[in-house]
C-alpha cells in the first residue's frame, strides 16, 4: 500500500472541508432554518403544539402563517402559559399582535449530540436519576415547580403522560430519604411532527432549593441528552431567560452553543414581569419578604411607595386607607403586641397564661447553683439572649457547666437577660397566622452537609452554604461561627476533616433559615392540636400576624412546646402557600375579589 498522501489526504483539503463544514452548520442554525418537506419517516406535520400540563409548547417551524400562529397563542388556557419556540418571522408576528404577544428575552441553546460527551463514570453522590413512575413523583414535581415559582400541574396529566414516547420526564431521588430532588421534561420532536432534523427539547430544568446535594442539574441534563442520543436525535435544545446566569454557565459547561432562534409567547398576568420591564429601582432593592407583599398589592391595584428600600418599608394605599409596613409588620401590630414578642420571657408568660405549654426557664442571673441544679434536672439545655431574632446568640443542647457559662457569654452580645431553659427534642415548626387563623405550617431543619470523601467539613459548609444563599437570595447561609464548630465537635469531627462518602452530619443545632436551615411545607399535614395552639398564641398576644414556633415530634402529633412569637414573619419563605395573599386580604379586605370575601364571610360565621 502506498504511503502518498492523495489530493484529499492533503492538511491544505482537510482544512477547507472543515471550514465548509463549519459553514454548512453555521448556515443550518441561521434566522430562518429550512422547513423541508420530510424524510423517509414521513412528511413532517404542519401547525403542530403539544400539551405540557402547564402550556402548550408551539413549534414555529410547523406553521407557514404568522396569523395562524397567533390563533393559536390566543387559545391559551388562563393560568397556563403558552410558549411559540423557533419562530420564523418574529418581527412579522409581533407586528401582527403587537398588542397580544411578545418576544420572550430568552435565548436558545443547543447541544449538538453527535459531539456530546458523557460525563466520567462516576455516579452522582447521594441521589439517583430515573423516570417518573407515580403520582407520588407528581407532586413531588408540582411541590418543586411551585418551590421555584413556576406553574404547576395537574397530577393526573403527569400520570396520563407516563407511557407516551413524545413526552419524557426524569427525576432526580435522593437515595437516602427517597425524596424527590429535581426534575426535567424532554420532548422528542420526531415523534411528534416528523421533525426532518430529529430534533429534541429540553423544558422545566428544576431542583428543590432544599437540596443539600450538588450536581442535581448537571445529572438531569446529562440523563437526557443520553437519552435522546440513544433514540437517535441529532439535537437537544433549551430556551434559558437571558438573565438566568448559573443556568447559562451551566448548559455552557455542557456543550450547549448559543443558536439565533427566537420565542413568542402571549401578554398575560404569568408572564407580566418579561415584557412589562424591570420594575423600579426602589422595588428591586427591596428584598424578598418586602417584594413579595408589594408584588402582590400591586397586582390587585394597591398603590406601593417604598419608603426605605434599605429596611424593608413601604406604604400600601388603595381607596381612603393607608397601611404603613416593614415586610410583614404593619400598623395594625400594637407597639403592646410587638413588645411582647419582643422578649421571649414575656411571650411566654403570656402564652402560658393562655393554656400553651411552654418548657421550664429560669434566667442566667439565678446564680451557678441554681443553674447546676436545673442542668442536672432538666439535661441538656437552650441558651438564648431574651431579645434578637434569626437564631443569633442561640446555643441548644449544652450539657456541662462550663458550655453553659461560655453560651452565657455568647447570648449577652446580643441582649444582657439571657434565657435558660429545658431542650425539648424534636422538629422546629413555623405556623403563620393571619388575622387569627392558619396560613403556612412548615418544618424547618437544621443545615446539614453531606460528604464526598474528599472535602473537608470546613469546605463542605461554604459550598452548602453558597446553594443556600443562591436558592434563597442571599437570605440564608451557614456562619463559620463557634456555634456551628461545637456542633461539629459533638459529632466527634473538626472542621479539618474530611468525611466519607455519603455521610450526613449536622451542622448546626438551631433551625434558621438565616443560619442554613430549610424549611418543608406541611400546612395539609399539621395537626388540629397544633393549629389550636398556634391561635391561642396569637389570640393571647393580641396580634394580627405572627409565625408561631413550636417544637414538635411530628407535624402529625399533636405533643408540643412553646418556643417564640416572631412579630414580622418572612412570608416568602412559605410559597406556595397564599401568605401574601392573605396579608393583602386582611389590610384591604375590599380589594379581595367577590367571590372570595363572599367566602371569608361564610368562615368567619362558621367559628
Amino acid at each position: 500500500m502506498s504511503s502518498e498522501k492523495g489530493p484529499k489526504d492533503h492538511p491544505e483539503h482537510r482544512n477547507r472541508d472543515a471550514y465548509s463544514h463549519r459553514l454548512k452548520k453555521m448556515r443550518t442554525q441561521g434566522m430562518k432554518p429550512p422547513i423541508n418537506s420530510g424524510d423517509d419517516s414521513g412528511v413532517m406535520k404542519s401547525d403542530v403544539s403539544i400539551d405540557c400540563g402547564w402550556g402548550r409548547i408551539v413549534f414555529g417551524q410547523t406553521f407557514s402563517d404568522a396569523k395562524l400562529l397567533i390563533e393559536t397563542l390566543r387559545a391559551e388556557v388562563p393560568d397556563h402559559r403558552d410558549i411559540a419556540i423557533y419562530v420564523r418571522d418574529p418581527h412579522v408576528v409581533l407586528a401582527n399582535a403587537p398588542q397580544e404577544v411578545f418576544l420572550d428575552p430568552s435565548h436558545t441553546y443547543r447541544l449538538d449530540l453527535s459531539t456530546y460527551r458523557a460525563a466520567p463514570s462516576k455516579p452522582p453522590q447521594g441521589f439517583f436519576i430515573r423516570r417518573l413512575t407515580s403520582e407520588i413523583d407528581a407532586q413531588a414535581i408540582n411541590r418543586i415547580y411551585a418551590a421555584r415559582g413556576m406553574v404547576v400541574v395537574r397530577p393526573d396529566f403527569f400520570w396520563r403522560q407516563r407511557d407516551a414516547r413524545s413526552i419524557v420526564y426524569f427525576v432526580a431521588e435522593d437515595e437516602h430519604t427517597g425524596n424527590i430532588l429535581g426534575t426535567v421534561t424532554g420532548i422528542d420532536h420526531g415523534r411528534i411532527f416528523n421533525d426532518p432534523e430529529k430534533g429534541a427539547s429540553l423544558w422545566c430544568l428544576a431542583s428543590d432549593p432544599q437540596a443539600r446535594q450538588r450536581g442535581i442539574g448537571e445529572a438531569l441534563v446529562r440523563r437526557l441528552a443520553e437519552h435522546f442520543l440513544a433514540r437517535g436525535a441529532s439535537h437537544l435544545d433549551l430556551s434559558v431567560l437571558h438573565d438566568n446566569v448559573p443556568a447559562i454557565k451551566l448548559y455552557e459547561k455542557l456543550g450547549f452553543k448559543r443558536v439565533p432562534f427566537f420565542t413568542v409567547k402571549r401578554k398575560n398576568q404569568i408572564n407580566e414581569k418579561l415584557f412589562t420591564g424591570p420594575e423600579q429601582e426602589d422595588y428591586e432593592a427591596l428584598n424578598p419578604y418586602a417584594r413579595l407583599i408589594v408584588a402582590e398589592a400591586r397586582r390587585r391595584g394597591i398603590s406601593a411607595e417604598v419608603t426605605d428600600a434599605k429596611g424593608g418599608f413601604f406604604r400600601l394605599s388603595y381607596g381612603g386607607r393607608s397601611i404603613h409596613c416593614r415586610e410583614s409588620l404593619t400598623e395594625l401590630t400594637t407597639s403592646v403586641a410587638m413588645s411582647i414578642c419582643d422578649d421571649k420571657s414575656v411571650t411566654r408568660r403570656f402564652v402560658e397564661e393562655a393554656g400553651v405549654r411552654v418548657p421550664r426557664q429560669m434566667t442566667s442571673d439565678a446564680g451557678e447553683e441554681a443553674i447546676a441544679g436545673f442542668l442536672e434536672e432538666a439535661g441538656p439545655l437552650v441558651v438564648k439572649p431574651a431579645r434578637g431574632e434569626q437564631g443569633r446568640g442561640i446555643s441548644v443542647g449544652v450539657t456541662t457547666p462550663e458550655e453553659v457559662r461560655d453560651a452565657v457569654e455568647a447570648a449577652k452580645a446580643y441582649c444582657d437577660t439571657v434565657l435558660i431553659e429545658e431542650m425539648v427534642e424534636g422538629e422546629d415548626l413555623r405556623l403563620i397566622v393571619i388575622n387569627y387563623r392558619l396560613v403556612a405550617a412548615a418544618v424547618r431543619r437544621p443545615a446539614h452537609i453531606i460528604g464526598d470523601g474528599r472535602s473537608s467539613i470546613e469546605q463542605l459548609i461554604s459550598a452548602q452554604s453558597a446553594r443556600r444563599s443562591a436558592a434563597t437570595g442571599g437570605e440564608s447561609s451557614i456562619p463559620l461561627d463557634a456555634e456551628t464548630e461545637r456542633t461539629v465537635r459533638s459529632a466527634g469531627y473538626t472542621f479539618a476533616d474530611v468525611p466519607k462518602e455519603g455521610e450526613e452530619i449536622r451542622v448546626r443545632r438551631t433551625a434558621n433559615l438565616h443560619t442554613g436551615g430549610t424549611i418543608h411545607d406541611v400546612t395539609d399535614i399539621v395537626h388540629p392540636k397544633l393549629v389550636d395552639a398556634a391561635i391561642s398564641a396569637a389570640r393571647a398576644i393580641n396580634i394580627p400576624v405572627v409565625g408561631i414556633d413550636l417544637m414538635i415530634k411530628s407535624p402529625q402529633n399533636p405533643d408540643y412546646a412553646f418556643i417564640e412569637a416572631n412579630e414580622r414573619p418572612g412570608l416568602a419563605n412559605h410559597e406556595p402557600q397564599p401568605t401574601a395573599e392573605r396579608f393583602v386580604d386582611l389590610l384591604f379586605p375590599l380589594s379581595m375579589p367577590a367571590g372570595a370575601r363572599a367566602s371569608a364571610r361564610e368562615a368567619q360565621k362558621n367559628e
